[in-house]
């Protein structure tokens, strides 16, 4: 049996990311992800790896492009301002079809606002990483575990589909200490024709290219983009079931607020009220047919989220108008507690006081 080992969030991703067959980091420092850097500062080398602390986020996901159009694996991690900086490298790595992983740990904002965890980031990743017509994965662990095996599937994934990933996690869960376990998995070396190696004049030369002056071109390539983009939404959604099998209320939540939910689900049941939770992993694609057909069963929905209300708009397009679909969050780096939520849970289904 693997051994179990006592890590912070930022520096189980990281070591996951290694074991994950990632050899080359590029980043710059940025609370609260600074021990995603510093923990690559100190393994890197002694894995005959990359660490390259850059002059700026932007040089950073731009060394990232590069590393990535040579076929290897490359990393980039950030927190809310600093992934701001990087989406125009983000929208380059989309539009040259190139695969990479990119961590934001994500802190309170607009601005530079606190260094506190935070869910603002939502509409960043999930509807503009970039700008053009385009998507990137987006997957968000719920706990250090998750931080530890996410970052395979991501890759996985970015690979085989030949576009950016991007683990959406938070202060709380970066900075949190759990108990992992790093399993023995297999590192797939994907076939990677298109990469800019040597080829002895074995075949063409290749070109990682972003710029299509020909508008007809350009628009054929996002066409055969976003024929890979549908194959994605209906067959690599990933999400968690909790208690849904008689909930008449679900909440919808991802990440460390999901873990809060559950502690309110667990008290709402033990009052005699039917909750239960879906878990977006994958927060684009999103589980649209998971909830719609929970809607169709004739349940109501509340969305918890640490920011104004972001997620609860895919939420209500999912579920079609057939559904209620409420919202409770908080914001400014403020964590909801278990007792809010459940306050919101008894005043939706008409229960006692907390």
């Amino acid at each position: 049996m693997a051994e179990r080992v006592l890590m912070k969030g930022n520096e189980a991703l990281a070591e996951a990311v290694i074991q994950a067959g990632c050899r080359h980091f590029f980043g710059y420092p940025i609370t609260p992800q600074n021990e995603v850097c510093a923990y690559f500062s100190k393994r890197m080398p002694q894995v005959n790896g990359t660490y390259l602390q850059a002059e700026s986020e932007i040089a950073a996901i731009n060394m990232v492009l590069g590393a990535a159009s040579a076929g290897v694996r490359a990393i980039t991690s950030s927190s809310s301002p600093g992934i701001s900086l990087k989406t125009e490298g983000l929208s380059y790595l989309a539009g040259s079809d190139l695969p990479c992983l990119v961590v934001n740990v994500q802190r309170g904002g607009p601005g530079l606002g606190g260094i506190q965890p935070s869910q603002a980031d939502y509409y960043q990743a999930t509807k503009a990483p970039g700008h053009g017509d385009t998507h990137i994965l987006v997957l968000a662990p719920a706990s250090v575990q998750e931080m530890v095996d996410l970052p395979y599937k991501a890759y996985e994934l970015a690979e085989h589909y030949r576009m950016p990933a991007m683990i959406l996690a938070d202060g709380l869960l970066g900075q949190m200490m759990e108990p992992v376990v790093f399993s023995e998995v297999e590192v797939k070396q994907t076939e990677k024709p298109w990469a800019t190696t040597g080829h002895e004049n074995k075949r063409k030369t290749n070109i990682v290219n972003s710029l299509y002056l020909d508008p007809a071109v350009l628009e054929e390539k996002v066409l055969e983009r976003f024929k890979r983009y549908a194959h994605i939404e209906e067959n690599e959604v990933i999400c968690e079931e909790y208690l849904l099998d008689d909930a008449q209320l679900v909440l919808v939540a991802y990440g460390a607020t999901s873990r809060i939910c559950k502690s309110a689900i667990d008290e709402a049941r033990a009052q005699g009220l039917s909750v239960g939770l879906l878990r977006p992993i994958t927060l684009w694609p999103f589980p649209v047919k998971e909830l719609s057909r929970l809607a169709e069963a004739g349940k109501q929905f509340l969305t918890v989220e640490m920011n104004m209300g972001q997620m609860v708009n895919d939420v209500r397009l999912a579920v079609e108008g057939k559904s209620a679909v409420s919202f409770y969050g908080r914001t400014g780096g403020i964590v909801p507690t278990p007792q809010e939520v459940l306050r919101k849970i008894q005043e939706l289904l008409g229960g006692g006081q907390a």
